[in-house]
């Protein structure tokens, strides 16, 4: 069973909007849940976090004030809410996690065991 599987991703015109979900099969307790992304030709960025003991986010600078990760702890899923889309958002968006958000290292693809397997968001000028 795939551990985590996101949805809702899809194309868009500059400044629309896109919620993206990540459906957790795994245990979430005391995790740090993140979304990262990657576009052709470029590594993958982090793009925001979650910490699910606490709540507390990061985010990327460029993304703050477009972006808003939260959480559904019933459900078991992950979400990124997207606003005022770029066309330098689009990528290949992912989300993962690993056991616990740092300041300094939320963003750190490498340290992140459990991965989805991707949706596309293309946002069109």
């Amino acid at each position: 069973q795939v551990p985590l599987v996101e949805s809702g991703g899809g194309s868009v015109q500059a400044g629309g909007s896109l919620r993206l979900s990540c459906a957790a099969s795994i245990s979430t307790y005391r995790t740090c849940l993140g979304w990262f992304r990657q576009a052709p030709g470029k590594e993958r960025e982090g793009v925001a976090a979650i910490y699910s003991s606490d709540g507390t986010t990061y985010y990327a600078d460029s993304v703050v004030g477009r972006f808003s990760i939260s959480r559904d702890s019933a459900q078991n899923t992950l979400y990124l809410q997207m606003n005022s889309l770029k066309p330098d958002d689009t990528a290949v968006y992912f989300c993962a996690t690993q056991g616990t958000c740092t300041r300094d290292y939320w963003d750190r693809a490498s340290l992140y065991f459990h991965w989805g397997q991707g949706t596309q968001v293309n946002v069109s000028s």
